[in-house]
């Protein structure tokens, strides 16, 4: 079963990346310039990837895809350490893979470094918040709804990339994997720590209002 879940862990996060570089990619090639509708449709195929993945998957390793939850689990005392650490692993990889897969489908070269600036206390402010508001999705999915958690996290995400100015990260792996492409969804990797500690933030703030909130 433990070899199950960490397929699952590097499978769903590939595909993660895949449904977000994939649909930055298309939608800023046919969008004719409008940053809107590129956006639009690289929410749109972001949160269908994440129900897809998530009502999958979640019935073998809990569909982490993210080592923002997999923290928030381990806090919980609901993961062991030693395999939280090899989700962490596993999902990081698994998203630099689908970054390169997609590299591959759209005849691009595979090893890029992206050239995006995503920076300022606005975007790292809007990091906390976005990984706040997911595990807020998750752990409120789990208390009241379990079978809604997939179109939860979905329907989250989709709006979050429209309603945080930093489009809704909220997930190390996804961050670390997109400082990995110059194309749409990219982030300069020197602008990838700070997003991640940001998001770190968000998971110990949920860690401290959550459990009162669904006790």
């Amino acid at each position: 079963m433990t070899n199950q879940k960490l397929l699952a862990e590097f499978i769903g996060t590939a595909f993660l990346l895949v449904g977000v570089v994939g649909s930055g990619i298309m939608g800023e090639a046919l969008a004719g310039g409008n940053v809107a509708i590129a956006l639009l449709a690289n929410a749109i195929a972001t949160g269908c990837t994440l129900y897809f993945i998530i009502t999958t998957l979640g019935p073998i390793s809990g569909a982490h895809f993210n080592p923002a939850v997999t923290l928030a689990f381990l806090i919980r005392r609901e993961i062991a350490p030693g395999l939280a650490a090899v989700f962490v692993v596993l999902q990081i990889t698994g998203g630099i893979l689908g970054v390169w897969a997609c590299h591959v489908m759209f005849d691009l070269d595979i090893l890029q470094a992206s050239t995006t600036n995503r920076t300022g206390i606005p975007q790292w402010f809007s990091e906390v918040l976005a990984t706040f508001g997911l595990l807020f999705a998750i752990f409120g999915g789990i208390k009241n709804k379990p079978d809604a958690v997939p179109m939860l996290v979905a329907l989250y995400i989709t709006g979050a990339y429209w309603f945080t100015s930093s489009t809704s990260f909220a997930n190390p792996a996804v961050t670390i994997a997109r400082g990995f492409s110059d194309t749409f969804a990219g982030i300069n990797p020197a602008h990838i720590p700070m997003f991640v500690a940001m998001q770190i933030i968000g998971v110990g703030i949920a860690a401290i209002i959550l459990p009162k909130l669904f006790r």
